[in-house]
């Protein structure tokens, strides 16, 4: 698989001393600093050139008063990005503007649920959406994914009033068929369930798969939370958007946003760098996921070779290379220690989404760096392997 030799992503950037989570920030959660990181979900390249131009024409103008995300091309700007990538078209008007998918995410809760209820969502579970629902003290309810009956049976329950989905799926990187979300859609209309579908990592899917944004399905109470920061990679300017199905709820949540939140004027350079993608970015976004991907083929070749019985295939979505190691029979916490002592990487173990015996890999990077982070995981599994 190629990518466009016009945008540079073998070069490595220097990232440390730039206050990074996943560079600067390794030893909060591994205990050693200095360590490889291919940990939290941001990417090592540059944003596309065509945001930089944008955010530095910004810069230039010199003012930074308040603002407002209505005022302009912003809601333009993602209605064309969702009919020309997703062929889907939305109305402008049910668009709201958030700082994060998390903080939306938090908002729908407290709106739509009361401390106690039950918010249902697929395991293994991305480790923002434990820490949103444990923090609101509302009760997380796992199903596996694969698991239409325990779904059934967790939404039925009375006080199970939100069904949380990731679409595409983190940490597995799955992406969910037209069958499947239309069984997701029927049984929270059945069971009067609420659904908040978060599809941060929709700009990622891989060839062979198509991502059907949660507008086509929606029935009843329903949110589409999102952002352009991970596919563009600009997650610090933060910034997000989202979708809400019924007014009323729509002008319920504008209002908390803009008075108990304080929240009436979004970060400017967010705004400007979401136009600058969904306008220009096109291309160099379609090159970075042909990288990845080739990232991933590079992953499961060293992967199969040395371990012909794991069988592990690259995910539908994303630069997170989940890794089922079950099969092989290691001890989790051995594994850990190797990488962390002896091979000095930082990879994610599967316990923070709830499911031990994995591991999850960002190959975001550089093909240097993934093949390192590669290496560095067939030989510390070898070594700990009973």
């Amino acid at each position: 698989m190629g990518y466009d030799a016009e945008y540079d992503f073998d070069t490595a950037v220097d990232r440390r001393g730039s206050w990074s989570v996943q560079w600067d920030g390794v030893a909060d959660r591994f205990g050693v600093d200095g360590l490889l990181p291919f940990t939290i979900s941001d990417m090592d390249f540059r944003c596309p050139p065509e945001v930089l131009t944008a955010l530095h024409e910004r810069i230039d103008h010199g003012v930074f008063g308040y603002t407002d995300w209505r005022l302009g091309e912003f809601r333009d700007a993602v209605r064309d990005w969702y009919a020309t990538r997703f062929d889907t078209r939305i109305d402008t008007g049910r668009i709201v503007y958030g700082p994060s998918v998390l903080n939306q995410l938090s908002q729908l809760l407290r709106m739509w649920t009361g401390e106690g209820d039950g918010v249902v969502v697929h395991t293994p579970t991305y480790d923002g959406f434990t820490k949103a629902v444990s923090g609101l003290r509302r009760e997380l309810r796992g199903c596996p994914v694969d698991d239409d009956a325990e779904l059934e049976r967790l939404l039925a329950r009375p006080d199970s009033k939100v069904l949380l989905l990731c679409s595409p799926h983190n940490p597995t990187g799955r992406v969910w068929t037209h069958d499947e979300l239309t069984r997701f859609a029927a049984l929270a209309e059945r069971y009067g369930t609420a659904v908040i579908c978060d599809e941060i990592h929709a700009d990622f899917v891989h060839d062979g798969h198509r991502h059907l944004p949660w507008t086509r399905y929606g029935r009843g109470r329903w949110a589409l939370i999102t952002s352009g920061s991970k596919a563009f990679n600009f997650p610090a300017l933060t910034g997000s958007y989202g979708m809400i199905g019924d007014p009323d709820d729509r002008a319920e949540y504008l209002t908390r946003m803009e008075t108990a939140e304080g929240l009436a004027s979004p970060a400017v350079l967010s705004l400007t760098a979401h136009i600058a993608a969904y306008r220009h970015g096109a291309a160099w976004l379609d090159a970075v996921r042909a990288y990845t991907a080739a990232n991933l083929s590079v992953l499961a070749e060293r992967l199969n070779t040395a371990f012909p019985e794991l069988g592990w295939a690259p995910p539908q979505a994303g630069y997170l290379a989940w890794i089922d190691l079950r099969a092989l029979g290691i001890d989790s916490a051995a594994l850990q220690r190797q990488l962390i002592e002896v091979e000095k990487v930082a990879i994610m173990p599967g316990s923070v989404y709830r499911a031990e015996g994995f591991v999850r890999l960002n190959v975001g990077c550089p093909r240097s760096k993934a093949v390192a982070g590669a290496d560095a995981l067939v030989r510390a599994v070898r070594a700990v392997r009973p």
